[in-house]
């Protein structure tokens, strides 16, 4: 007789059970709030602290539409503060959704309106506006206001649209990132050396226009100029809002898009269209503003922990707003009548970030180059 046995309770396998849920999953949407929050500190410190300084209760109670103890805080937020402030937030996102654009387009983590040439290309819209139609381009794009400002804008947007069309041109010839990537910046120095071609040829108030506009600055926007910067901005977002599946489906590399469906055509022709505007409305009233377009996109996929476009677009929008903020707070040398050159302090920012991304550059390619 054969004795009965109990069955046995099958062994745990620890391997084969669920792995625990990412956490971070559920904290992407607080941290989304926790970077809107940061920009409306930076914004609020943005309009107390300056070569004046304002207690934050007065810059509350100007906001509020109430009466300062202090009589000339409204003036001094109203005209001044709040225009920086505000072309600081939207060059800020426009630049950080620029570079966005660039490195997942280019699935290179150090592509960015810069370093691929398209600020070069703004630049030297602005350069043949400025210094390429004679002695009287500066007082006369002056003496006609907005309608100059349109020039300088659609000049500088031009200029970065045909380098954008021109790198593209070569993108698709060459299949190495890196050779796309130095083509990129030779792209920058032959814009660069046209512009200083202009400037050995130009009289010397228009090459102090040029030289002081190219140090980037938000200090120049006017509120008439607002009006068309903000608008512009808008549009390059609203397009790259347009933008994000087909983003996402382009990390996965263009065969994969176009097994898709995806038109990948008309997403370059998108891509082109958002980049123009927004790096070169942005070039054409602050300067060519280095580093942010970089940076920022890195530091949004750091905090996230994600490459979802659904996630890093808005992510890019208001960490970018902070950043410029806070980069032209630093150069306005709160308490003193200093200001430095916005690109030295962007320079600062955002140079130890691309230090981190190549350190990081193993983690980097399993995000660009599946």
């Amino acid at each position: 007789m054969t004795a009965y046995q109990i069955p046995r309770k099958p062994a745990r396998d620890d391997r084969a059970e669920t792995p625990a849920p990412d956490l971070r999953l559920g904290l992407r949407p607080l941290a989304l709030i926790g970077l809107g929050l940061l920009a409306v500190v930076v914004f609020l410190f943005s309009l107390s602290l300056g070569s004046v300084n304002i207690t934050l209760h007065d810059t509350l109670t100007v906001l509020l539409g109430g009466e300062p103890e202090r009589a000339s805080a409204t003036r001094i937020i109203h005209n001044v503060r709040i225009p920086q402030a505000i072309t600081a937030a939207f060059a800020g996102a426009a630049l950080g959704v620029s570079g966005l654009l660039m490195q997942t387009f280019f699935r290179n983590p150090l592509a960015g309106p810069f370093v691929l040439g398209i600020s070069s290309g703004a630049s030297l819209g602005v350069a043949l506006v400025i210094l390429g139609t004679g002695a009287f381009s500066v007082p006369v794009i002056v003496g006609l206001g907005v309608r100059g400002d349109l020039v300088v804008a659609f000049a500088s947007s031009v200029g970065a649209g045909l380098t954008m069309m021109a790198v593209l041109f070569v993108a698709g010839r060459v299949g190495n990132s890196l050779t796309l990537l130095i083509l990129g910046v030779m792209f920058g120095y032959l814009t660069g050396a046209v512009v200083s071609l202009l400037l050995y040829f130009s009289v010397p108030q228009q090459v102090d226009a040029y030289v002081s506009w190219s140090f980037g600055t938000f200090g120049r926007v006017t509120t008439a100029q607002l009006h068309i910067l903000i608008p512009a901005v808008v549009v390059g977002l609203g397009l790259a809002a347009l933008l994000t599946k087909s983003l996402n489906a382009l990390l996965l590399g263009e065969g994969y898009a176009r097994s898709m469906g995806l038109n990948v055509r008309l997403v370059r022709w998108t891509v082109i269209a958002a980049t123009g505007i927004l790096a070169g409305v942005v070039t054409a009233f602050c300067g060519p503003v280095s580093f942010i377009g970089m940076a920022v996109p890195h530091l949004c996929r750091s905090l996230l922990n994600t490459s979802d476009h659904r996630m890093l677009l808005p992510a890019c929008v208001l960490m970018g707003a902070a950043v410029a903020m806070l980069a032209g707070l630093i150069a306005r040398v709160p308490g003193s009548h200093i200001i430095l050159p916005l690109n030295a302090v962007t320079a600062l920012i955002g140079a130890p970030v691309v230090v981190w991304v190549i350190l990081k550059q193993n983690n980097l390619n399993r995000t660009f180059a599946r």
